[in-house]
C-alpha cells in the first residue's frame, strides 16, 4: 500500500504537471518563434551578457512584418507594469498593462467572454479602448455588462470593448490574462516611452503553415541583423527561441522526477514485500497439515503453487488498491489547496495494479514453491 502510493503520487502528480505545461505550450503557440535579449536555455552563467543586449524594438517588428516572407502574422506586445484600475468606487490593484499590435489576440487564441478585441482602427489610430482580463472585470463591475463602460487606468480613461473569457493559471505561460488591461501600444505611449523606459517587449513571429522553423529563423536573423546593422564579424545580439527548447528542458526534468519517485517507492515496496513474503511463510507453517492431507487426496503440486501464489497476488493487489484510493484523495485535496488540477489517470491505475500483481508473484513464489514441494506424509505428520 505504501509502495503503491508514493511510486504512483509521484507519477500522477508528475504527469499532471506535464499535462498543465503542455497545455500551456499549446497556448503559446509551438509554431511561434519568440525574439528576445535571452535564450531560454541559458542557465545563468552568462545573464549580465545577455542584459547588456538591445531590448527588442517596435523598429525590429516593423522590419519582420514589413520583410518577411515565411510568417503568417507577427505581433508586438509592451509590457508596461502593474496599475490602478478604477471604475467609480471601485478599483483593482496590481491589474498589468500591455500595449499590443494587430495579431496579438490571434497568435495567443485570445478567446472573448463578450465584446471584442481591438481591432485594425483601434490599433493605429491609438483609441482609447480597452479589453479587460476576467477577473479585473468581475472586481470592477461584477455581475453587469462592462462592455460600453469608461474607466480610469493610471488618470487616462478608457472605454472597455471587450472581456477575456477566464483563462485559469498556468505553469508556463507568464501572461495571466485574468488580470490584463489590453490598450493599443500607441495609446500605451501614454504610460511610457516606447524608445526607452524600463519595461518588458515582446516579439513574436508565427510561421506559415508548412514552414520549418529553422527556416523561419534563419530568415529572421538575416532581417535582424540587417535591421540592427550588424558586421559579418560580429555576433548576434538577439536571441530567437522556441517552444521546443523547453521541451527538451522539461522532459530531462519530468525524467528525473519520476526515477526519484521510483526509487523512493521501490524501497517501500522492496519492504513490503518481504512483509508479505514473511506472511506467506507463515501462512504455509499454519496450514501444513491441509497441505498434506490436499496431496494425499491427489492434489498436484501446481494445484498448491497456485493455490498460495494467487493467495500472495490478492494480498498484493488489496494493498495496491487501498494505495490507488489513498493517492486518489491526495491529489484532490492537493487541487483544492493548490489551485491546480490534478488527476489519477487510467494509466498509472493500471501501473499501480500492474506492479501489485508483479509483487505478488515476486513474495509468493518461494512460499508457494516451498508449499508444492512438501511430502504428504511429512505434512500430516508435522500437522
Amino acid at each position: 500500500m505504501i509502495g503503491i502510493f508514493c511510486i504512483i503520487a509521484v507519477q500522477a502528480a508528475v504527469d499532471s504537471l506535464e499535462d498543465n505545461i503542455r497545455s500551456s505550450f499549446d497556448k503559446l503557440g509551438s509554431d511561434i518563434i519568440y525574439v528576445e535579449k535571452r535564450p531560454w536555455s541559458d542557465n545563468g552563467r552568462d545573464y549580465w551578457k545577455y542584459m547588456r543586449r538591445p531590448r527588442p524594438s517596435f523598429s525590429d517588428y516593423e522590419a519582420i512584418t514589413q520583410k518577411s516572407k515565411l510568417t503568417d502574422q507577427a505581433s508586438f506586445a509592451a509590457f508596461i507594469g502593474s496599475k490602478i484600475v478604477k471604475f467609480q468606487k471601485n478599483f483593482v490593484e496590481g491589474a498589468f498593462v500591455m500595449g499590443v499590435s494587430e495579431n496579438y489576440g490571434n497568435i495567443f487564441k485570445i478567446e472573448l467572454e463578450s465584446g471584442r478585441f481591438l481591432g485594425h482602427n483601434d490599433i493605429v489610430n491609438a483609441s482609447n479602448s480597452v479589453v479587460l482580463g476576467n477577473e479585473v472585470a468581475k472586481s470592477l463591475f461584477g455581475q453587469a455588462d462592462p462592455v460600453g463602460r469608461w474607466i480610469s487606468i493610471g488618470g487616462k480613461k478608457l472605454q472597455v470593448i471587450g472581456v477575456i473569457a477566464k483563462t485559469g493559471k498556468s505553469l508556463v505561460n507568464p501572461l495571466d490574462f485574468d488580470q490584463a488591461c489590453i490598450i493599443s501600444y500607441k495609446t500605451a505611449k501614454f504610460f511610457v516611452n516606447l524608445r526607452g523606459g524600463n519595461f518588458g517587449v515582446s516579439i513574436n513571429a508565427k510561421a506559415r503553415k508548412g514552414v520549418d522553423l529553422d527556416e523561419l529563423k534563419d530568415e529572421l536573423t538575416s532581417i535582424l541583423r540587417a535591421e540592427r546593422r550588424l558586421k559579418p564579424v560580429e555576433d548576434d545580439n538577439f536571441s530567437l527561441n522556441e517552444l521546443s527548447m523547453l521541451d527538451r528542458i522539461f522532459d530531462s526534468v519530468f525524467g528525473v522526477l519520476k526515477l526519484a519517485g521510483l526509487i523512493i517507492g521501490g524501497f517501500a515496496i522492496l519492504v513490503g514485500m518481504f512483509s508479505v513474503a514473511n506472511i506467506m511463510f507463515v501462512s504455509v507453517r499454519e496450514r501444513t497439515h491441509i497441505i498434506g492431507i490436499k496431496k494425499a487426496l491427489g492434489a498436484t503440486r501446481n494445484v498448491i503453487l497456485l493455490e498460495f501464489l494467487i493467495e500472495s497476488i490478492v494480498l498484493c493487489i488489496i494493498g495496491g488498491i487501498m494505495g490507488l484510493m489513498f493517492v486518489f484523495g491526495a491529489l484532490k485535496i492537493a487541487s483544492v489547496l493548490s489551485d491546480f488540477e490534478m488527476n489519477l489517470s487510467i494509466t498509472n491505475i493500471l501501473i499501480g495494479l500492474a506492479l501489485s500483481i508483479v509483487v505478488g508473484i515476486l513474495a509468493g513464489v518461494i512460499p508457494a514453491f516451498n508449499a508444492a514441494r512438501m511430502d504428504p506424509v511429512e505434512a500430516i505428520r508435522q500437522g
